[in-house]
Order: structure tokens, then C-alpha cells, then sequence
């Protein structure tokens, strides 16, 4: 399976999308809600684990926390795998390889599947969506690096309609009001409505006494 694949699928075990579409709601949940779900997971995709522990399912959501935390921007790769060290060795074909050394190989995988992306600069293109009801991880696929949402028809066009209702304003500045209609009679002509004209009364002349 495709590396990058994996750790979009790992990242988007924590579903946290809220929003409605077609009148519909979506509902946040967790994938990894106990030791069974991660091994049917895991499972899923080709990786194998027996007799996984409240421990090892600590040890995955922490993982995934950590690197969630590191595409929002808030820590970086580096500081998300610290926890898992790591070395080098030779391969088959005479180069070097990154290898993690923890007691879980499935671990293990996905720890040097992200080290790996990262040193050959492919992790940047892992990102969260832009959208703050969505935060689904996505691998971004735009010619120019710049992708925001993870599917454009759905949070792109969301954003889109949004942006388009909201009043322009400057930062701070108090939403503006509509303004009220004139008051007073008004008559119709040709379909449309206008204000009339103002009529003073006319002016009494009195008799000269």
C-alpha cells in the first residue's frame, strides 16, 4: 500500500467533521475506540498484531495525535516522532534506511513511513483540511502546493457560498444594517413602486377688510 495513503487513513481515524450537507449531519466519532477496533484497523491494512493492549491503543491515538498536531502547524514532524527512536541501516541494494526500534512493528511502520516522507519532503503535502467543521487529513495534490480543503466540490464550495453570504467589512467594524425604507404613501406605476411627491396645501388668501 502506498505510504502516504497509510498515514492519511491513520490520521483520519478521529473523525472530527460536524458539518450538514443535503440536509444531513455529519457525525464526529472515533475509529480506534478500543485495542479490537485498532487491530481491525490495522488489520485493514495488511498490517499484523496479536494480543494488542489498552497500552498499545494509548500508544497509536498518542502517535496520532502528535502528528495531527504536527501538519496543523502547531509542532513539526520532527517534534511528533521524538518519542520514537530511530536508525539507520543498510538495505538490500547497499543505501540506507530509516528503521524504528520499538516492540511494535506496526508501530514501527507507520513511525518510519513518516520519517521516510518526511526526508524526502513529501509530508508538506499532507495537510487538514482548511475547514474548521472538517479537519479531514488529505495528501495535497494541487500543481502549486496551495490546496485547502480536502474535497473541493464539498468544503471548497462551502467556503465558497459562505464568503459570498457574508457582508464585506473591515476587521472590527460592526455588521451593517439595511437600510429602512422611507416612510410616507407611495403609489404603483408600472410594477414598481415609488415614494410620492410631497404635496404642500395651498395658500389662503383672506379678504381685505
Amino acid at each position: 500500500m502506498n505510504g502516504l495513503r497509510l498515514i492519511e487513513d491513520f490520521l483520519n481515524t478521529v473523525d472530527e467533521r460536524t458539518f450538514s450537507r443535503h440536509g444531513q449531519a455529519h457525525v464526529a466519532g472515533e475509529g480506534l475506540a478500543s485495542p479490537e477496533a485498532l487491530s481491525d484497523w490495522l488489520t485493514s491494512h495488511d498490517l499484523t498484531a496479536t494480543a494488542l493492549r489498552p497500552a498499545d491503543l494509548a500508544a497509536a491515538t498518542s502517535l496520532r495525535t502528535a502528528l495531527r498536531q504536527a501538519i496543523a502547524g502547531d509542532t513539526s514532524a520532527t517534534t511528533a516522532l521524538a518519542e520514537h527512536p530511530m536508525r539507520l541501516v543498510a538495505d538490500s541494494t547497499g543505501g540506507l534506511r530509516i528503521t524504528a526500534r520499538s516492540d511494535l512493528p506496526w508501530l514501527d511502520v507507520i513511525v518510519e513511513t513518516v520519517a521516510t516522507s518526511a526526508a524526502r519532503g513529501d509530508w508538506k503535502g499532507i495537510k487538514l483540511c482548511a475547514a474548521p467543521d472538517c479537519r479531514w487529513a488529505f495528501y495535497d495534490t494541487s500543481r502549486n502546493g496551495r490546496g485547502r480543503w480536502c474535497d473541493m466540490e464539498v468544503c471548497g464550495n462551502r467556503h465558497k457560498t459562505r464568503t459570498y453570504r457574508e457582508p464585506t467589512r473591515r476587521p472590527g467594524e460592526p455588521p451593517r444594517r439595511r437600510p429602512s425604507r422611507p416612510s410616507g404613501p407611495r403609489r404603483r406605476a408600472g410594477g414598481q413602486s415609488r415614494r410620492l411627491p410631497r404635496v404642500e396645501p395651498p395658500f389662503q388668501v383672506g379678504r381685505a377688510m
